[in-house]
Formats: structure tokens, C-alpha cells, sequence
């Protein structure tokens, strides 16, 4: 049965979006750098990066990722994406909503996990799209959006999942050996003293998609990844610390798993199967890392459930899928834990995807 349009709901799936092309580059970099202009030499080390990769597929993932989410939902939802930095942008992605006739929408950022202080830049951008949609004459949704859904159990169960996939991949003797590398976004120290609660979110996600994997406490480590390039210290250990570690401690293989990146895009394409991997075999060790989420059906059920849960839900709850509206530490390493960002390959706590 078709649902009757004028009871959809709307979903936009955000998050930071990438350059068009390599010479977007440096508009994309001064946009993701609150409008501060980078030097040549930060413009021309992302614009290799981009090329190393054949360029960022992060925005055709994520409308991927919408397009199935809204088959999932089975026409009870209109789902559209939202990027801060690039097109399609969010004040794009609200007035199609919009234009669709939905007058609720779930908002969800791409990192399960939620910081206020690094993720409060979607909420002052869903504000100021509506604000244009309605100086326009035009409708502007409600909108509410999720927080924290980092222990949802689909989405960890997909992570799971794409663990034990990739251990398939080793060979018998080596598969209950080998260290898996369990990774989130690096940010500065100064950013992670202020966000205990987030550091304290990423280091449930690992230890429960650790749990549901299989692994034993010794058989994965917490690290991070993509410090930035702006000064200061960066959280530790990074996985280029732990990667002659592992060698020394005799083990010949590793395996990468992020447990904060959704779609695969700078930081997995550049950092983790680029960086990572020539770590890696530098140290005379074989390398693997999960294949991303993308639109696994698994990770798609989890964003269903989160959308639903969204709207449902009072607006400002807290917990698994808390969400706020807009209308007009420590952690496991080994066994023990550090955390991380949704910030970026290289640019001050921000995503560059």
C-alpha cells in the first residue's frame, strides 16, 4: 500500500562532502577551514592525496546510501543528502525535501558518534537553511537531529560483520592471530580534554563491535588516525606508532578496522589503504582493512532505525538516539582506551573526506 505523501516524513543524511574536482580543491579546503585561506604547499599536498585516490567518492556513496535508505523505508520516508561543504548542500537537500511535501525531518550526521562542540556546525547549518528557505517564501521543514547512535545495534553488528569478513580473508593458522586495529578520527588534545563524553562514546563502539566480532581483549587495540596538520598535539597512539610495535611483538599481519567512518573517502582511501598499508609493509607485515560500510543493508537498517527513533523520540532526549530540534579519556588501547573525531585527514578536527 502506498503511504499517503501528506504522512511522509523526511530524512537528510549529512555530512562534510568533498571537492568536485582537484581544482575545487582549494575552495573545498578553505571551506572545511572556516573560510581561512590554506597555504600552497597544505593545497598541493590534499590536491595530491585527491589524485592518488582518483578523487573523494564520499558525496555518490552517500546518495547511494539515501537512496537505499528511502527503498528501506518503503515510501513511508523521503530521504535526501546534505553536504557542509560541497553540493548537493543542506539548504539543498531541505527545500527538495521540502518541494517533496514532508513537513518533519530526521537529521542525521554521519558519525554515530556525537559531539557537541565538533558536530555543532550541522545544527547552525540546518538553522541558517531554513532561515533562507523560509526568507525565500518557501517552506521550511521542521527538522530534528539525532545525536549519539553510536551502540546501535544494526550498525554494530555491520561493523562486526565486516570484521569477520575480513579475517576470512587470512589463511587458517594466521586468522586467530592476527591484531586487529580498531581506528577513529585523531584530534587535537586541547578538543579531546573538553569532549570526555565523546572519547567515552568512541570507546564503547569499539569495545562492543569488538565484543560482537569475537575478539579477545588482546587481540585488538583503540588507535587513531589522520592527525591534522595544524600544530599542537594530536591524540595518541596513532596507528603509524603501533605499526613497528606489532612487528617487534612477532606478529605478521594486521588488520585495520575504523569504527567511525561510514563510506569510503579520504581517510580510508588515502590514509588507511595508502598510509596504513605502506606502514604496514614497511614493516615487513601484510596488511588488510575491512571494506567500508557503504550501503551494506546492515548499516542501512541501522540509519532506519535511527531516523525513526529520531522523530519519535522527545525532542533534546538523551541516549542511543537522542536528537535536538531545530525549528524556526581514556578508552580501550589493547584493553585499554583513547578516542577520537570526526574530524579529518589533516585539517584541524574537520573531515576532509
Amino acid at each position: 500500500m502506498t503511504t499517503n505523501p501528506a504522512k511522509r516524513f523526511g530524512v537528510l543524511l549529512m555530512t562534510y562532502g568533498s571537492p568536485s574536482s582537484l581544482d575545487d580543491v582549494p575552495r573545498y579546503i578553505t571551506a572545511v577551514r572556516g573560510g581561512r585561506v590554506p597555504d600552497e604547499e597544505l593545497v598541493a599536498e590534499f590536491t595530491r592525496r585527491y589524485r592518488a585516490i582518483g578523487g573523494s567518492p564520499l558525496v555518490e556513496i552517500t546518495a547511494a546510501q539515501a537512496a537505499a535508505l528511502e527503498a528501506l523505508l518503503g515510501g513511508r520516508a523521503v530521504v535526501r543528502t546534505g553536504m557542509r561543504f560541497s553540493a548537493p548542500t543542506i539548504v539543498d537537500g531541505l527545500r527538495s525535501l521540502a518541494a517533496a511535501g514532508v513537513t518533519k525531518v530526521a537529521g542525521i550526521i554521519l558519525s554515530p558518534q556525537y559531539s557537541p562542540l565538533i558536530m555543532g556546525g550541522y545544527g547552525r547549518a540546518v538553522e541558517a537553511a531554513r532561515a533562507e528557505l523560509a526568507a525565500a517564501g518557501g517552506v521550511a521543514p521542521e527538522v530534528r537531529i539525532a545525536r549519539s547512535w553510536h551502540l546501535e545495534p544494526t550498525f554494530l553488528d555491520a561493523l562486526a560483520g565486516r570484521i569477520a569478513e575480513a579475517l576470512a580473508t587470512f589463511s587458517q593458522d594466521e586468522r586467530d592471530e592476527v591484531p586487529v586495529l580498531l581506528t577513529a578520527h585523531s584530534l587535537p588534545r586541547r578538543v579531546a580534554d573538553d569532549e570526555p563524553d565523546y572519547l567515552d562514546q568512541l570507546a564503547a563502539t569499539a569495545t562492543e563491535v569488538a565484543r560482537r566480532a569475537g575478539l579477545p581483549a588482546e587481540r585488538w587495540t583503540f588507535c587513531w588516525q589522520s592527525a591534522g596538520h595544524e600544530p599542537g598535539e594530536w591524540m595518541k597512539p596513532d596507528f603509524a606508532d603501533l605499526m613497528p610495535l606489532l612487528r617487534a611483538q612477532g606478529h605478521r599481519s594486521v588488520l585495520v578496522a575504523p569504527v567511525q567512518f561510514l563510506a569510503d573517502h579520504l581517510e580510508i582511501l588515502y590514509d588507511v589503504e595508502i598510509g596504513a598499508r605502506e606502514q604496514a609493509e614497511a614493516q615487513g607485515m601484510r596488511f588488510a582493512r575491512i571494506e567500508s560500510l557503504n550501503t551494506d543493508p546492515r548499516f542501512i537498517a541501522a540509519l532506519a532505525s535511527v531516523a525513526t527513533a529520531t522523530l519519535a523520540g522527545p525532542a533534546g532526549s538523551s541516549g542511543s538516539s537522542g536528537s535536538s530540534r531545530v525549528a524556526g579519556s581514556s578508552g580501550p588501547a589493547g584493553s585499554s582506551a583513547s578516542s577520537g573525531s570526526s574530524a579529518s585527514s589533516g585539517l584541524a578536527g574537520s573531515s576532509v573526506a
